[in-house]
């Protein structure tokens, strides 16, 4: 994995660093527009090496605030690459895939090919470093889910295939090393909260926004609303974005901001389901899904719940 060295430091981080850095009970949030300022010159590599890591450290003790949030999302916003979408009355969705999935198939690819045959545009981003974890990059190409090598790329695809996937390091270089560091410093860095708020179609997306721990359904719920966000914010399924299918999450659905309970979470314990593999391996999640996609199978309801929240979503311009 490449080592994450701007070559030319030129931008100083110390006061925000000392904002941030001063412990539990000094440390202090950034304005929104420091924020942007100071994640914009990450994204473009301009801290050195010293003070990107004190920053991420801090951050990840101090927990980002809403203001933050959307200052981070101001500075990703100027700097990821916007897709030109065929012409269509469907947004795009798009699905970070940023985990692979350790116990059970990932069935993310067959939320995004149940989309792409209703006719809706789907763009897959992620990138794949964990060792205990199955990459879905060979799923994707079991499945004939085509791979974009840039934006331009993508777009193409989109518009022949309705859906592709691109790799964070061909969407944004320098986000993608960010998140490399997670096997330096041996954490999650903000980069990795940063990686599930990328918009390349804004006002023209749709974009699934999970998160693995209940508390942050909260913040991202504030966040959503305040940056009047179209998406569909729900627990993952082993960090990877798709409706469990063995107990359906809750599914929160926003348009421009103000949301709605599209489905209630199920209760209960998880409950079997016939046919389903007891492996998470690529090749037998592929055939499953195929199997799925051609009828022979059921395919679990809270995927076809998942499915209609985002098709409505998509077609609402």
């Amino acid at each position: 994995m490449p080592e994450f060295r701007p070559p030319t430091p030129q931008f100083d981080a110390t006061r925000f660093i000392k904002e941030i850095g001063r412990g539990a009970q000094g440390a202090r949030d950034l304005s929104r527009e420091d924020s942007a300022l100071l994640w914009g010159a990450v994204l473009e590599g301009a801290l050195d090496d010293l003070q990107l890591g004190a920053l991420l450290i801090g951050m990840r003790i101090k927990g980002e605030s809403n203001d933050e949030l959307l200052g981070f999302k101001d500075a990703l916003d100027k700097r990821t690459p916007q897709l030109a979408l065929p012409i269509s009355r469907s947004k795009l969705v798009v699905i970070p895939s940023y985990n692979g999935v350790r116990r059970q198939p990932n069935l993310m690819p067959l939320l995004a090919l149940l989309l792409a045959r209703r006719g809706i545009p789907v763009l897959i981003h992620g990138r794949y470093d964990f060792a205990t974890r199955v990459d879905p990059s060979t799923l994707f190409a079991e499945l004939a889910i085509p791979r974009a090598d840039s934006a331009e790329q993508a777009s193409e695809l989109i518009a022949r295939h309705h859906v592709a996937f691109i790799a964070l390091v061909n969407l944004l270089p320098n986000l993608d090393k960010l998140l490399a560091l997670r096997l330096r410093l041996g954490l999650r860095n903000s980069g990795h909260t940063l990686a599930k708020l990328i918009d390349p179609a804004k006002e023209k997306s749709v974009r699934l926004v999970t998160v693995t721990h209940p508390e942050y359904l909260q913040k991202m719920r504030i966040f959503l609303a305040n940056s009047k966000a179209t998406a569909l914010l729900f627990r993952s399924t082993e960090g990877e974005a798709f409706a469990n299918p063995k107990r359906r999450p809750e599914l929160i659905a926003f348009k421009a901001g103000q949301h709605e309970m599209s489905f209630p979470a199920e209760d209960g314990g998880t409950s079997p389901i016939e046919g389903m593999p007891d492996v998470a391996e690529n090749e037998t999640t592929a055939r499953w899904i195929r199997d799925m996609l051609a009828g022979h199978v059921a395919i679990p309801q809270p995927i076809l719940d998942q499915v209609a929240v985002l098709a409505r979503l998509a077609s609402e311009v």
